[in-house]
């Protein structure tokens, strides 16, 4: 059986995956950078921010579990909490029963620095949105149970 061509979109000939592929940086970048200076945020890496919506998601965790859930190292998570405990952005306390292991947790500064940061995002996206051809803003908003679908397709 004959593999199908890649599909592209209607305004070119790239295929889909490397058009998506090639905008997904640019675009988390660009709501990233747009939302700090909105807001007046801390410049803090994607990293921390990904490790931070991990631990509020999880309501704690221990470092190993952490870096296995984001697939890094654990030397990865261990240079982010050193940055990230001098930040305060994460608590750890012991380990529930066992006191001897670790529960990284964000701290209370880290959970409004994301809701500010979620604010923030969702009205820049909202006036972004208003910008666009209704088309447009139709077509993205049919496409994000989609993108949520391969999102989970990707983790999975």
């Amino acid at each position: 059986m004959e593999t199908p061509a890649p599909r592209t979109d209607s305004t070119s000939h790239v295929p889909v995956e490397a058009e998506l592929s090639s905008l997904l940086g640019p675009l988390r970048r660009a709501v990233l950078r747009r939302t700090r200076a909105a807001e007046g945020l801390p410049d803090l890496p994607e990293a921390q921010i990904e490790l931070l919506r991990l631990l509020v998601a999880r309501g704690g965790l221990p470092p190993s579990r952490a870096a296995a859930e984001l697939n890094v190292a654990q030397s990865t998570i261990s240079n982010l909490l050193r940055a990230m405990t001098a930040e305060k952005l994460v608590d750890r306390l012991p380990t529930p029963g066992d006191g001897r292991g670790a529960m990284l947790v964000a701290s209370a500064r880290a959970r409004v620095l994301l809701d500010r940061y979620d604010r923030a995002s969702a009205a820049m996206l909202r006036e972004a949105l208003a910008g666009l051809p209704p088309t447009d803003r139709r077509a993205v908003e049919y496409a994000v149970p989609a993108l949520r679908r391969l999102l989970a397709a990707l983790s999975g």
